[in-house]
This record gives C-alpha cells, structure tokens and sequence, in this order.
C-alpha cells in the first residue's frame, strides 16, 4: 500500500471486504477498518452522506458511494476510502436498478471515482463478486 492508509465502508457486502483484507498478514499496517453501514441511518450517521443524495438517488447510486467512500476516509483518518451498495437479492430489485446492480466506490486525494457493475447469480455470489471486483478496483488505483 506505498505508506497509504485504507478505510472500506460497506452496505451489500456486509463486511466481507474486510474480512478478506484482514485474511492477509500484515493488513495491520495500512488497514485502518471499515464501517458496515447497511441502513440509510446508518450511511448519514456513520459515514456522513446526506439525506437528499440517499432520497433522490437511492442507496445503491455513484451518488451515494462516493458520499460513502469520502465519509469512510475522513471517519478512519484514512488516504483512500473504498465503498460498496448493491442488491444482492433475491428481492429489492426494481426495473431501473435490478438485483446483481452494484456501485463501488473510491476517493483519495485526487480521485473520486465510482464503478457500476450488475452481477449475475445469487446473493452469496453478488457479494463475492462485488467484494473482489472492489478489491481489483483498489489495486488498479494503487498501480496506476
């Protein structure tokens, strides 16, 4: 992690990203933790993201997950924030945001970036999909 510090806020993933960090020896030294915030309270009082994005985006928008991934990096004291919110299912899917829909998001010091995926399977698989691909999201940025 080049000295950085890694904060993760998670809603889908319920965790699972720093479960898996925290799996590799010497995590301890950049991991600063993760908050999961699965519900809106949650996100507003933990993480900071407002109100009106969650009421006019909905949890699971770029919108909300680089409110979180900001949040997550300034609660932790952290260089870079990694966020998750998706439908993992089977229910909550609606026409314009089906089940498998997942946002991740990153923030650092010059980058606010957030990624769109829909993952196919069920809810254990939209999960682990979603853990790795923000996983692979973070070593692309820590490589760039």
């Amino acid at each position: 992690m080049r000295g950085l510090r890694l904060a993760v806020a998670e809603s889908c993933t319920g965790g699972l990203i720093g479960h898996l960090i925290t799996n590799v020896p010497g995590s301890s030294t950049y991991y600063m933790g993760s908050v999961t915030a699965y519900a809106y309270e949650a996100k507003v009082r933990l993480l900071g993201v407002r109100w009106e994005t969650l009421e006019k985006y909905g949890a699971v928008s770029q919108e909300t997950v680089l409110e979180m991934a900001r949040g997550v990096r300034t609660a932790l004291a952290a260089d870079i924030g990694l966020s998750v919110s998706g439908i993992a299912g089977p229910g909550g899917g609606t026409p314009d945001k089906p089940v498998g829909l997942v946002w991740i998001g990153l923030s650092a010091e010059q980058v606010d970036e957030a990624w769109c995926n829909i993952w196919s399977g069920g809810r254990l698989q939209v999960k682990e999909q979603s853990a790795q691909a923000a996983l692979q999201m973070l070593a692309d940025y820590l490589s760039a």
